[in-house]
């Protein structure tokens, strides 16, 4: 008896301790379960407020050194290519077809401008030696940056798709290294150009008018014959070269940016100097197409002024009446032996 009843006393003492252990290492056991379940919640909250900052473009840390080396994604670098591919890409398509198709319907139309009296067969000296090389210079420089530049621009969506892979990269990479190295080449000259030039592109009263009667290039209707009063330079040729000028100066300045990596600039300085280069080129380039077409297609003896640096006497006195007048009566008109 007193054995039975030593067995029922440890049963009393040991089952409220095994009652209470068991209950403990379930509590415990559901603590940890719950603390690792919000350790890898806050651990999916971290992750997300991490790649938000990132793709927001928060400054973390880094050991690389270097301009912005502490971001990884910069913003402005993503939307400057949007802008770029959405915008400045299909506006430079339309500046080359668009234009140059304008002013090939537009020569089919009205023919190009003729020589009312006919050639007189005397040659006016109208650009010097200098004035000639600095002109080719330039528009030779100036073509194959247009030509690259369009390449590097557009090749990806108007050649990239026609040609295998190894052909489009010699084709991008030359492209890439003929542009880098004209454009020193393009700069210079435009300096000389300027600076040379520029006395002779002041706008005057009457040139108004000139634009009023398209120059005289009309072959039809109320402005048919129509040559106004024009000085060394007429109005389109003095619009084309401040417009050459103005952005040439953006793009000079941009494209060394673009090229110098020893500048070491922030993205966003790089992303703005790409849109302004990519911008200025678009106007230059529709211009150039202008400018090219009115001097050797639409102008009839215009080409020969920057073949030999002389004019025909009627050209002089059609399009550039009071330079005709002025070079006659200070004396410095001279004819071509």
């Amino acid at each position: 008896m007193l054995l039975k009843s030593l067995r029922s006393l440890f049963a009393l003492l040991v089952l409220p301790l095994v009652l209470t252990l068991g209950l403990g290492m379930s509590s415990t056991a559901i603590a940890a379960d719950d603390q690792t379940s919000q350790q890898m919640a806050n651990a999916k909250t971290s992750d997300a407020d991490l790649w938000r900052a990132v793709k927001a473009g928060d400054s973390g840390f880094t050991t690389a050194q270097g301009v912005e080396a502490n971001v990884l994604i910069n913003v402005a670098g993503n939307q400057g290519k949007d802008i770029k591919n959405n915008y400045l890409t299909p506006a430079m398509a339309l500046a080359v077809l668009g234009v140059f198709v304008a002013f090939v319907i537009f020569y089919f139309v009205n023919g190009p401008s003729k020589l009312h009296g006919g050639f007189s067969g005397k040659m006016v000296l109208r650009w010097s030696k200098a004035d000639l090389w600095i002109h080719w210079v330039l528009a030779i420089s100036c073509l194959t940056l247009i030509l690259t530049g369009i390449s590097i621009m557009t090749g990806k969506h108007i050649i990239q798709p026609y040609v295998g892979e190894g052909v489009w990269a010699a084709l991008i990479n030359a492209s890439k290294f003929i542009h880098d190295y004209v454009g020193p080449i393009f700069i210079g000259a435009w300096i000389l150009c300027v600076v040379k030039w520029m006395p002779l592109q002041t706008f005057k009263m009457y040139d108004l008018k000139w634009f009023l009667v398209v120059g005289g290039y009309i072959n039809f209707g109320p402005f048919k014959g129509k040559h106004p009063d024009s000085g060394f330079a007429n109005a389109g040729e003095k619009m084309w070269f401040w417009t050459l000028t103005v952005f040439g100066l953006f793009i000079s300045i941009s494209g060394i940016m673009l090229v110098l990596p020893g500048l070491d600039l922030p993205r966003e300085a790089s992303m703005l100097a790409l849109l302004v280069h990519a911008a200025s080129a678009i106007i230059i380039i529709a211009f150039t197409i202008v400018h090219i077409w009115m001097a050797t297609v639409l102008s009839e003896g215009g080409m020969e002024c920057m073949v030999s640096g002389y004019c025909d006497e009627t050209w002089a006195v059609q399009h550039h009446n009071l330079w005709f007048d002025e070079i006659k009566e200070n004396g410095t008109l001279e004819y071509k032996d």
